[in-house]
Formats: structure tokens, sequence, C-alpha cells
């Protein structure tokens, strides 16, 4: 696995349909890359996966957070910990400006970069997409 999507779930918007899922994967096998989705249903489970990531040498996390990201305000220590402790890159995906976790988290290793496009959470990901596999390819 190179590339994994770690997402929150989304109780006002939808998820990644299946068919959007195939187009990211699409992209990113164009360039040798797998790519995996793991949906996470509690900021327990969230860090749980982030760990997991660390131990399977993911090359590179995206983050969404979603609805976990209040949560994830709430109780930082965990999720900073988790990412702090990540081996690759990561970059933060939302579709609203409000669920930013970067500078409110103050983890020693922040995001590569954080990807908002207010209510379109697929233009979101697939610029992120492009980052981490633009970044891969050095």
């Amino acid at each position: 696995m190179s590339i994994l999507i770690l997402q929150g779930r989304h109780l006002s918007s939808k998820p990644l349909q299946s068919q959007f899922l195939l187009e990211l994967r699409g992209l990113a096998a164009a360039v040798g890359r797998n790519l995996e989705l793991r949906p996470c249903a509690s900021l327990r489970e969230l860090v749980g996966s982030l760990r997991a990531a660390r131990r399977r040498r993911s090359e590179f996390v995206l983050l969404d957070p979603g609805e976990l990201a209040p949560h994830a305000l709430a109780e930082p220590e965990a999720l900073r910990q988790a990412l702090d402790e990540l081996p690759s890159a990561y970059i933060e995906v939302h579709d609203a400006s409000a669920t930013t976790l970067d500078e409110r988290l103050h983890a020693h290793a922040p995001p590569l970069a954080t990807i908002v496009i207010n209510g379109d959470l697929a233009m979101s990901y697939r610029i992120a997409l492009g980052i981490a596999l633009r970044r891969l390819s050095r």
C-alpha cells in the first residue's frame, strides 16, 4: 500500500462514493501507487488507523476527520501523538474550513498541506491526491 485515506464519518455530506473512489484509485495506479480507504466511525478508530498506518509503512496519508474534528480538538492528545509518530507525510482533507485541525491541534509534525474546497469534498480529495502523487514521484 502506498497511500492511505483515513476518513471520519460525514453526517452532512456523503462519504467517498464507489465510483469516485475508483477514479482516485485509477489516478494512483497510473503512476504505480496503491490507494486504500479506511472509514473511521470514531476518534479512537481514527487514531488506531493512524497507528496501523505507521506499522504498515504507508508512504502517504490523506486525513479526512469529517465530523470527528470537534472531538479531536476537544481531546487532542491521542491524535496529536499518533500524527507525531507517523513516519510518512500527510495532508488534511476537508469540505469546510471550520473543520481544519492543523493549527489548532499543535502537532510537532504538521500536515504537508491542508486542502479545503468549501462544499466540494471530491475536489479537495483530487487536489490532495495530486500533491501526494507528485511528492511520491520525487
